[in-house]
């Protein structure tokens, strides 16, 4: 399972994590997530990732072939469909089952952080992998999740694809973890995992190879933008993109990034995505008001 090619995969686009449209019987929503793909094919992007945003955490495994199937043919075959497995073991080994014969190349594993300890990981990650015959992306979301040396072995014996870093500090340039990584993986393996904010950091001063990105659903133009300015290292421009979106990522942050997107996305016009899958919950009508205040404003920016 060679790496070659997904290193230059993570930078063809700013890699979109949508969330997925529902409807009032939460059942998945064919036409709406049309939409929303189409409208971040028109702002360039051609990669998807369903995880987190997606409630991947959440889906049903007798709907997640399904799912899997109409994601890719909706994306059509110019797009790299990147869908999630997990995060309890359970789940994760089921999925993985059915992964062998989906016309995908590669599954995230969610992080699942309680009940767990990084032998334990490492050895699932593996079971996996090999249940399926397909590489996964390596989600590191907490700190010291997995050791470096567990990382680098996953990633030398072909079980890693490329690898998503969203650990949160308060300064990412000062991140002890990450660059104890990078003395062991190929930091062009490395996708940031946390939107426009540190992505300019990640990429500019760690090298890594690309960014995820949420608020991408708003203003797919905006994230191209700033990732083609990154490329070619013109880091003011792609720093006034980065705070345009820092209102949305602000009221994420402080009250839940992925409802907040979810309710944005649906406020946006673009698509109706619906309820969210519990165990997750709507947001109040105030807060609904402040968010489709934001969102008017970034749908507003003009380059």
């Amino acid at each position: 399972m060679p790496t070659t090619d997904y290193r230059n995969k993570i930078q063809n686009s700013v890699i979109a994590v949508p969330p997925m449209a529902r409807g009032d019987d939460l059942t998945v929503c064919p036409t709406e997530n049309q939409r929303m793909i189409d409208h971040l094919k028109a702002g360039g992007v051609r990669t998807f990732l369903y995880g987190g945003n997606a409630l991947f955490y959440h889906i049903r495994l007798s709907e997640f072939a399904e799912v899997v199937h109409m994601l890719v043919e909706q994306a059509g075959p110019e797009s790299w469909v990147i869908p999630s497995i997990g995060s309890s073991f359970g789940m994760m080994m089921d999925q993985a089952a059915l992964a062998a014969d989906l016309p995908v190349e590669t599954f995230m594993v969610l992080p699942q952080k309680d009940i767990t300890d990084p032998d334990g990981i490492e050895r699932g990650i593996r079971m996996a992998v090999e249940r399926m015959g397909k590489p996964i992306v390596l989600y590191l979301k907490f700190d010291r999740w997995l050791p470096p040396s567990a990382v680098e072995r996953l990633v030398q014996q072909g079980y890693v694809s490329w690898i998503k870093y969203a650990v949160v500090l308060d300064d990412p340039t000062k991140d002890p973890y990450l660059k104890e990584l990078l003395e062991l993986v190929p930091r062009e393996l490395f996708v940031s995992g946390m939107g426009e904010q540190p992505a300019i950091c990640h990429m500019r001063d760690f090298q890594m190879g690309g960014f995820t990105s949420g608020c991408v659903c708003i203003r797919p133009d905006l994230s191209t933008h700033m990732l083609q300015a990154m490329r070619s290292s013109n880091w003011e421009q792609a720093d006034r993109i980065r705070a345009v979106f820092e209102p949305l990522e602000d009221q994420r942050n402080a009250i839940s990034p992925i409802r907040v997107l979810h309710e944005a996305v649906g406020l946006s016009g673009i698509s109706k995505v619906g309820p969210l899958l519990p165990l997750l919950s709507g947001l109040s009508e105030p807060q609904r008001t402040e968010i489709a205040n934001t969102v008017q404003r970034l749908k507003d920016v003009t380059l």
